[in-house]
């Protein structure tokens, strides 16, 4: 780790943990609805449940969903060159083409949009976990006060679906790998309380274990233990130093997890109940197990729902070498689960009012660190010229560009929005798209306005930056 690179963690830690602990202080952050977010919150919600799949690490999106002109590996090859590494494929929708690898997905377009057009915020030094923290709260960090998780804010503004499941269920991350600290800071609720954090899941395959008590253990000795975390509870630091409101949600928090406990609902989290040929569709690693759980919990009644291929730095989607090998697994592990579950919702009847929404922090670019317009510090040193297949790929952090694909709950079926240059820099050319923007679309199918404030130390925090968010009608049906 460079000297600059870890001064910022540092910084990006400092400041998170000031204002995890300013949140302890906070009072009840009460909602403020002005003249126009009231008029703006009457919008009919087309979106009952919301489930984010993140790609966690900056997908290319020249390698996945916006391909460009391929050119095959070759020793001797000018790196310059090189704009896909795979080549395109026909999607089910006239005119929209993805890259190799992705034929699955490529076949259920015709119930969704892509945007191709989302840039990433400016926020200097590249580092995932505050490009993630700035996509997850729609804020940049450091922020005075502990942002929530966009998952929190549905969860406290709609309630829970289903009283014993949780609002809000994340599946996938593990926090004890990599910037584990640094992640934790935007999965909290923040100064909404805990109650409305997310409920984790790490292990999908393993849910069940966590929400049964454990195996041999009585239901009075079970009862008797939980009376024993609370008091726990009551000397921790958020009891000592965390305002009432704080207190009461921390126990709220708890009184959630043991009605789960004791009710019919957390068979959703069973996965041996799922039908060996149905489970099978989707095993194919933690993300796939992860979209079968999210479908359960759609049926069972989750908000929120946000399942990662894991944030891991130099794993994943994390490509500073061997791009393209990586991601030929990379797909193999989102392209089934990700048909599958658009398909199982269809059949169900659930599609229509569930969001479904794929993005990543940024994208990847061979050349280019940043933006044409806002180059920023080399990460990753790239030969001019391809010797060996590791230098094949997209390494370095491209902010100009990236894919979201949206499917359901109101939005437009078969529909492209954005285009992005054919050459280098693959950069936006027309509509682009910036978080606040696309939170407020994702706002708007929950029925919230991107104006839905709280009262927090005295001053309002918008559910998008300033209120500014405005929703992409382009890509939501009329009606």
């Amino acid at each position: 780790m460079s000297g600059i690179d870890a001064l910022n963690r540092r910084d990006f830690l400092k400041t998170a943990s000031a204002a995890t602990l300013a949140a302890l202080a906070a009072g009840d952050p009460r909602p403020l609805l002005a003249a126009d977010a009231q008029a703006e919150a009457k919008t009919k919600a087309t979106a009952d449940t919301v489930i984010l799949l993140w790609m966690g690490g900056g997908m290319a999106h020249t390698e996945t969903f916006d391909p460009k002109r391929y050119t095959p590996y070759s020793a001797g090859l000018p790196s310059n060159a090189v704009l896909s590494t795979f080549p395109s494929i026909p999607t089910a929708v006239d005119g929209m083409r993805f890259s190799q690898g992705l034929e699955k997905t490529a076949a259920v377009m015709d119930r969704g949009t892509l945007i191709r057009t989302y840039t990433a915020g400016d926020l200097g030094f590249i580092l995932h976990s505050r490009h993630q923290y700035h996509w997850h709260t729609g804020y940049a960090p450091p922020q005075t006060v502990a942002a929530p998780h966009i998952g929190s804010v549905i969860a406290r503004a709609l309630g829970p679906r289903h009283e014993a499941v949780p609002a809000f269920i994340n599946i996938g991350q593990r926090f004890d790998q990599g910037e584990g600290e640094e992640l934790k800071a935007f999965h909290t609720a923040g100064f909404l309380g805990s109650e409305y954090g997310p409920f984790n899941l790490p292990y999908p395959e393993q849910a069940m274990e966590a929400v049964r008590p454990p195996r041999g253990m009585n239901p009075s000795r079970f009862e008797n233990r939980e009376k024993f975390y609370k008091k726990l509870v009551r000397d921790s630091p958020i009891n000592k130093y965390g305002s009432d409101y704080q207190k009461q949600s921390l126990i709220r928090s708890l009184d959630n997890a043991y009605r789960l406990l004791s009710s019919p609902a957390s068979k959703a989290f069973d996965l041996s109940l799922e039908p060996k040929e149905s489970y099978d569709h989707y095993n194919t690693g933690r993300f796939g197990l992860g979209c079968l759980l999210a479908r359960r919990l759609t049926e069972a009644g989750a908000r929120f729902i946000e399942v990662t291929t894991e944030y891991v730095p130099f794993f994943g989607w994390d490509t500073h070498d061997n791009g393209h090998t990586r991601l030929v697994e990379m797909k193999r592990l989102i392209d089934a689960p990700i048909a599958q579950l658009v398909r199982d919702l269809e059949q169900r009847g659930l599609l229509d009012r569930t969001l479904i929404i794929l993005a990543s922090e940024f994208s990847r670019d061979m050349m280019m660190e940043g933006k044409p317009s806002n180059v920023v510090k080399d990460q990753v040193t790239v030969p001019d010229v391809i010797t060996e297949p590791k230098h094949y790929g997209m390494h370095r952090h491209f902010t100009d560009a990236g894919s979201v694909l949206l499917f359901g709950g109101g939005v437009k079926k078969g529909f492209l929005y954005g285009k992005t240059a054919d050459e280098r820099p693959c950069k936006t050319l027309e509509n682009p798209v910036v978080i606040e923007d696309l939170h407020a679309t994702i706002y708007r199918a929950a029925g919230i306005s991107p104006k839905h404030s709280y009262e927090v130390e005295k001053r309002p925090f918008y559910v998008t930056r300033d209120g500014l968010g405005k929703p992409v009608l382009d890509v939501l049906q009329r009606g």
